[in-house]
């Protein structure tokens, strides 16, 4: 065999790439015709190169060979509710999310004979719901949500009040030492990249100068952020590294743990009713996103829970794409699978960097919970996702089987079990909610008129 097959290729630096790029383009601008840039700003390039960075990246502090199949439960009755947790255990759930309506359920009864971990999401929080907490900690590892300022943004309420809320959230980080810090409906209320970065460091900050005014230390605090995975596979993949790296940085500030756990799900807004199927597919490649970005846990959402009650299949079959990811797959075989690649770590840099101007600009100008107040925040989502909304409108975003391709054979009428449209209730509020809406709504909304 020729040794030459083996000797070393001379290396090409970027400037070289560039210039053999720019005479094939025959005299068109190598910038204008070959960089695009994102709606949040974002400079992508057609390629990378090492000597574009000073240093080599560092390792991310993510753990993918550990992450956790999580399974959601509604509770409406306990009994059933326990049954159906154990029937996930064996069947591969590695973490439960019960979703439980008021905090007078018994809670030792919903967890008993469950030894992984769970989290709990209750319509509303209180101190009651701390005492059961407590009573059940032993047993197993509990996580709850105390994100009062999360439920502001999500309903447009306090669960009771501004001074009530703060009470029982202090009284929650004293007991348990947690914080949870829900940013799905920024995702899901169409929000771009960067906001959504910028409003988790917002978001929490509030809470962490609340804190420190109460002299309640953080340093051993464990954040949980909840995030929801869109379908741009890769800036999703930097999304999460980019929070993660965005909240060891705040975290020095205040002297907190710079380690975080991040629950990840797929974003309900670009779901469909029609030729549902491909919902799987959605789903499947958001939880691939997730875990490449170093997501804790991940919460897969069944193809027909939009329009349908929950079913054993479509439960079974969400549980089992994380199940191949993990077991077929080995998504679960590197820690750190993104780290190095030039292309996700500028992707990281950049986004990372307009985040942390736009969390300063919010800073600058009151504050995260005032600018909600003032509907800035709400405002600035409306316009992301109306861009968002026209794209999707114009063609220029496609969803396979509602804008693209449709199946017009395809008959939802009567198969319809829950209401999969936005609901405006007429309420009073505190402020104005941030409203989460799938693109494809208006269109199939049309589609049911006309079968």
């Amino acid at each position: 065999m020729s040794k030459s097959l083996f000797q070393e290729f001379k290396s090409v630096s970027s400037k070289e790439w560039k210039q053999k790029i720019q005479v094939d383009l025959k005299g068109a601008d190598y910038n204008d015709s070959l960089i695009w840039k994102t709606d949040d700003g974002i400079d992508v390039k057609p390629f990378y190169h090492a000597d574009e960075f000073e240093t080599h990246p560092n390792i991310s502090n993510s753990k993918a060979s550990n992450w956790k199949i999580s399974q959601n439960i509604d509770v409406v009755e306990v009994s059933e509710a326990n049954t159906l947790a154990k029937d996930a255990i064996k069947k591969g759930a590695e973490h439960l999310i019960f979703n439980i309506k008021n905090e007078d359920i018994n809670l030792q009864e919903l967890i008993s004979g469950i030894d992984i971990p769970i989290h709990i999401n209750s319509e509303k929080l209180s101190l009651s719901l701390l005492e059961k907490i407590s009573s059940v900690k032993n047993s197993t590892k509990v996580s709850f949500n105390n994100d009062v300022i999360g439920n502001l943004g999500k309903t447009g309420n306090w669960f009771y009040n501004l001074k009530e809320d703060h009470i029982i959230l202090e009284e929650s980080v004293k007991q348990h030492n947690q914080l949870y810090i829900d940013l799905s409906h920024y995702q899901n209320g169409g929000a771009n990249n960067v906001q959504q970065l910028a409003y988790a460091l917002a978001h929490i900050n509030e809470y962490l100068n609340h804190f420190e005014n109460k002299s309640i230390s953080v340093n051993k605090l464990e954040v949980i952020f909840n995030v929801a995975i869109g379908s741009n596979y890769f800036f999703e993949i930097t999304k999460i590294r980019a929070l993660r790296l965005l909240w060891s940085t705040l975290s020095e500030t205040y002297k907190a743990n710079p380690n975080c756990v991040i629950t990840a799900t797929p974003s309900k807004r670009n779901k469909t009713i029609y030729d549902y199927n491909v919902n799987m597919l959605r789903t499947t490649t958001e939880c691939m996103s997730a875990i490449l970005g170093g997501a804790s846990m991940i919460c897969n959402q069944p193809y027909n829970n939009l329009f349908q009650e929950s079913t054993e299949f479509g439960e079974r079959i969400s549980r089992n794409q994380l199940l191949i990811l993990k077991k077929e797959s080995y998504f679960d075989a590197v820690n750190n699978p993104s780290d190095g690649s030039f292309y996700i770590e500028s992707l990281t840099t950049q986004l990372s960097e307009k985040a942390l101007d736009l969390f300063k600009n919010i800073e600058a100008n009151g504050g995260f919970l005032q600018q909600l107040k003032e509907g800035t925040i709400q405002r600035k989502i409306k316009e992301s996702a109306a861009k968002e909304q026209s794209d999707f409108n114009e063609g220029k975003i496609t969803l396979l089987g509602t804008n693209k391709h449709p199946n017009l054979a395809d008959k939802m009428k009567n198969t319809l079990e829950k209401e999969p449209f936005l609901k405006i209730e007429k309420r009073k509020t505190l402020i104005e909610p941030i409203i989460q809406k799938r693109l494809s709504e208006d269109m199939e909304i049309k589609r049911l008129k006309e079968e």
